[in-house]
């Protein structure tokens, strides 16, 4: 269901999604201090740019001053769902609307999803049914809820982020160039043919398939890239085609995905930049679900600037995963 993610989670991954086998939360905080290595807690927002902690006055302000917001998640950690709250309450109370755009959610959902909003339907069977939840995401829809019931009671726009499953399958089983002329792709607003491809991108994202999945062919290795270029291609168009459209009101877009679609501002945040074509205020936010055990976890990201502020948050039920290779 989602990206490689980098360092602290053992990644639910795009040959899950495609459906092959394969093997209290913010704390008052001092302006601007500088973390102790190891001695992280949870609240903590960090930057690791300049390695210093951010009060949350500091933090909601520039959460108000922004055009896009990327929040990276874990799945199923409910203290990640927490924080995506607390970012839409801040743009909120900053006296913009936000959009929320949730990889949880598909294109072919997206009619089911706006119905149950405006409250054409009202029982949660329904709404799953008719929001291709199971066939798309499935897992436990109570986890992410709280993001649907904030959307529906503050009147927001929700938007499902992620391609249908039978694309990215497609694209998995036979690549990037054999779904050009595909009708079920041309309905959908995806560059096709898709841009260049980014070294960058590949080197990262391509490095991290090889480690979370030993011993496939290169062949395989390749399929799988392909269905994650597809997959983030793909969501940057719903964030851009939302951006470029005429709002009434002053609108921040608040993109809710697995941590490993922001992981360095390449997988999703670089796509809509080149997409939109025009310079936008954006922000990624990296949601790390604290081991105290595992400092050297906070480290790393930090030392990678993984992202442009890593929060700090509680562990969730499934405990500390391990990054591939551990």
């Amino acid at each position: 269901m989602c990206m490689p993610q980098f360092v602290t989670y053992r990644p639910c991954n795009v040959l899950a999604f495609v459906g092959f086998a394969c093997g209290v939360l913010v704390a008052t905080i001092a302006s601007a201090t500088v973390p102790s290595p190891g001695n992280y807690r949870v609240g903590q927002i960090i930057e690791p740019k300049n390695n210093t902690t951010l009060s949350d006055l500091e933090f909601r302000a520039i959460l108000q001053s922004v055009d896009i917001i990327y929040i990276g998640e874990a799945h199923y950690t409910p203290s990640h769902v927490a924080a995506a709250l607390q970012v839409l309450q801040s743009v909120l109370g900053g006296g913009r609307k936000p959009v929320l755009g949730m990889e949880m959610f598909s294109w072919d959902g997206q009619a089911g999803l706006d119905r149950y909003l405006r409250g054409m339907v009202t029982s949660t069977e329904d709404f799953l049914a008719e929001s291709q939840w199971q066939s798309n995401w499935g897992g436990k829809y109570a986890d992410y809820s709280p993001l649907v019931d904030f959307a529906k009671t503050h009147g927001l726009t929700l938007l499902g982020l992620n391609p249908p499953r039978p694309l990215v399958r497609n694209v998995a089983k036979q690549g990037l160039a054999a779904i050009g002329n595909d009708p079920q792709v041309q309905r959908w607003t995806i560059p096709v043919p898709f841009p260049a491809d980014d070294p960058e991108y590949r080197r990262v994202i391509y490095e991290q398939i090889e480690q979370c999945h030993a011993g496939l062919s290169k062949e395989v290795y390749e399929k799988i890239y392909e269905a994650s270029v597809f997959r983030d291609e793909g969501m940057a168009s719903v964030i851009t085609t939302r951006v470029k459209s005429d709002a009434p009101e002053p609108m921040t877009f608040v993109s809710y995905t697995g941590a490993g679609h922001i992981q360095y501002g390449l997988p999703v945040p670089k796509r809509v930049k080149r997409q939109l074509g025009t310079p936008v205020k954006d922000v990624t936010v990296y949601l790390h679900a604290l081991d105290p055990e595992h400092p050297e976890d906070v480290d790393h990201l930090i030392d990678e600037r993984i992202a442009d502020y890593v929060w700090l948050t509680t562990l969730g039920p499934q405990g500390r995963q391990p990054r591939c290779g551990e």
